[in-house]
């Protein structure tokens, strides 16, 4: 037997009893007489206690021991008399009576431990090692246990778990795919699918009315901290369904989550905000709503007053920041320094200061009048002690840049807790986007979504002017996730991808089965998918998804623990039918 008990359950009901343990060496303590071992498996941490005048050898076996050794210990749990209260087994301790080493472990690259002093990419490589740590232990116990939760909810609900395929025919919209080659199929290829996102329609043609999966998902994009080139959705669609029965089948999951996992009831507190509504108030479709600082427009106040910033600008908005009306010129040279770096892109900041015995200090001074200091204030709502930031220029540019500045501010006010979860619906996306370089539409979500039902009378005369049968679910300034009603007409399908420029030819290449499905019944159905990596990494508090994974990529795309993707043999390539044409740069 390698153990009666793990090393995170012991405690004072357990002394005089005989155990057995094993785990890997934390740590070692040699004392002369005394040695002590902490023992740690996933659990936690048992004190191991070998005595040098009743145990001699054994005290000498314990004194050789080196980090992360695996081993086998054999002995009787005392009360400890110098308690540790940092970890749930600091009662007690055990006395061993038998030692085996199961094996031994060369010194390993980084500490072990929840600080760590390893970078990075080290710990990227050696991650079989990263994962011993718990705070990597903790993050992926919190992904099995959120799994478990969406699939008991879901099933509660009705829904069943259904497969779909992960070699799938390539499609020309969204990002790239990953292909691979055929070799029965001679110069055909697969493509790993972005999303299930036809066969789960064709579920529901086949009359499975409430569809879900935990699916592996693939975008060969560029990478960033909250993307990977494999991902895993919460997939679900659903038959017989209008926008609201999605909508509240999906905050009702969000709220058993925030029940079951953080222990957060969020009451009837889940908001619904059109996109012309979330950017004009918060300059992204993605608000955070943990704070208010909404963007105010007050363009028509400012113009013609021979400030040439203003007079020549499309848009002027700004913030209102509460009781800052005292921050040094030094903090301001800094939010302007925020501002104009690259990612955000301003070209200036605009500041006015309502001091606490109501006069005004701006750095527009010499334009601008006190009786237009307090027409700005009147806008904002502002009182004495708050402090507007205003920005100035093209008007998508200056939505984002003031999007950027109020999330900035929100986090140097301390005014964003990963213990507030403030989750909302933003609704009527426009349908199509203007794609200049293409000179066609593109879709904004994909093609099977439908248009809002009193804007099809412009979907072959004005395609611009349709607003989408879709929705977006954002927590805390993150999508988590979106989804659409779908179209089932075959003649409106037809209408859309010709709106997207595909040839009747090309929309029979690529979509024709799903086309040859409508011919046999489709009924009305829309459904959603979620980012169960982001959806976790939110619940734990955390921006990145990469901890939220077992084994991710770099942000080269890149396993570097495997050292993957790599070359393949030349017999390969030839039963591929695959020919290398790689220049040197």
């Amino acid at each position: 037997m390698y153990r009666t008990h793990n090393c995170g359950e012991l405690s004072k009901s357990n002394i005089g009893d005989e155990v057995v343990l094993s785990g890997w060496v934390q740590k070692s303590r040699d004392l002369g007489g005394m040695t002590f071992i902490d023992l740690r498996d996933r659990y936690g941490i048992t004190q191991l206690v070998f005595n040098m005048e009743s145990l001699p050898e054994l005290c000498e076996q314990a004194r050789k021991l080196g980090r992360e050794y695996v081993i086998r210990a054999v002995g009787t749990v005392l009360e400890r008399s110098n308690k540790n209260l940092k970890i749930s087994t600091g009662d007690i301790e055990v006395d061993v009576k038998q030692l085996q080493v199961l094996s031994s472990s060369e010194l390993p690259p980084f500490t072990i431990e929840d600080e760590s002093d390893g970078g990075d990419e080290l710990r990227m490589k050696f991650r079989y090692l990263d994962l011993r740590r718990n705070p990597l232990q903790r993050n992926l116990h919190l992904r099995h246990k959120m799994a478990q939760e969406i699939r008991k909810y879901l099933d509660e609900q009705g829904f069943l778990e259904i497969e779909t395929p992960y070699l799938i025919k390539s499609t020309p919209e969204g990002a790239r795919d990953f292909v691979v080659p055929s070799r029965m199929n001679k110069g055909q290829f697969y493509a790993l699918p972005q999303s299930p996102q036809t066969f789960k329609q064709l579920l529901m043609i086949s009359g499975y009315d409430k569809y879900f999966q935990l699916v592996k998902c693939f975008r060969d994009e560029d990478l960033r901290a909250d993307r990977q080139p494999e991902f895993t959705q919460i997939d679900c669609e659903m038959s017989f369904v209008e926008q609201e029965d999605v909508l509240n089948m999906f905050e009702g999951m969000i709220r058993h989550l925030l029940d079951k996992m953080r222990n957060v009831k969020i009451g009837n507190d889940f908001p619904r905000i059109s996109y012309d509504e979330a950017l004009r108030d918060y300059g992204t479709d993605k608000p955070d709503l943990r704070f208010s600082m909404k963007i105010r427009e007050i363009s028509r106040l400012v113009k013609g007053k021979g400030f040439m910033v203003f007079d020549k600008a499309d848009y002027i908005g700004g913030i209102k920041v509460e009781s800052c009306a005292s921050y040094s010129r030094k903090q301001l040279d800094r939010l302007t320094d925020f501002v104009t770096q690259p990612q955000v892109g301003a070209k200036g900041l605009v500041y006015l200061k309502i001091n606490e015995d109501g006069s005004y200090k701006s750095s527009v001074d010499k334009f601008f009048k006190e009786e237009d200091f307090r027409q700005w204030k009147d806008e904002f709502d502002a009182v004495e002690g708050d402090l507007l930031l205003i920005l100035a220029g093209g008007k998508d540019e200056s939505l984002f840049a003031l999007s950027e500045l109020r999330l900035e501010m929100g986090s140097r006010l301390g005014l964003r807790s990963n213990n507030e979860f403030k989750p909302l619906w933003v609704l009527d996306f426009p349908l199509l986007e203007w794609d200049g370089e293409n000179n066609r539409y593109s879709a904004m979500h994909h093609p099977f979504t439908s248009a809002r039902a009193e804007d099809l009378e412009f979907i072959e005369s004005d395609p611009g002017k349709l607003r989408a049968n879709a929705y977006d679910l954002v927590i805390n300034g993150v999508e988590i996730g979106g989804g659409s009603i779908r179209i089932h007409d075959m003649k409106e399908q037809k209408q859309m991808f010709r709106n997207l420029g595909f040839s009747d030819e090309q929309a029979e290449s690529q979509f024709g089965f799903l086309m040859e499905a409508f011919k046999y019944g489709a009924p009305p159905h829309g459904g959603i998918a979620l980012g169960f990596d982001r959806l976790v990494a939110l619940f734990g508090g955390s921006e990145s998804i990469r901890d939220y994974i077992a084994f991710p990529k770099n942000n080269s795309g890149r396993d570097v623990m495997i050292n993957s993707p790599s070359s393949i043999s030349d017999k390969q390539l030839q039963e591929l039918s695959v020919k290398l044409d790689i220049k040197d740069k």
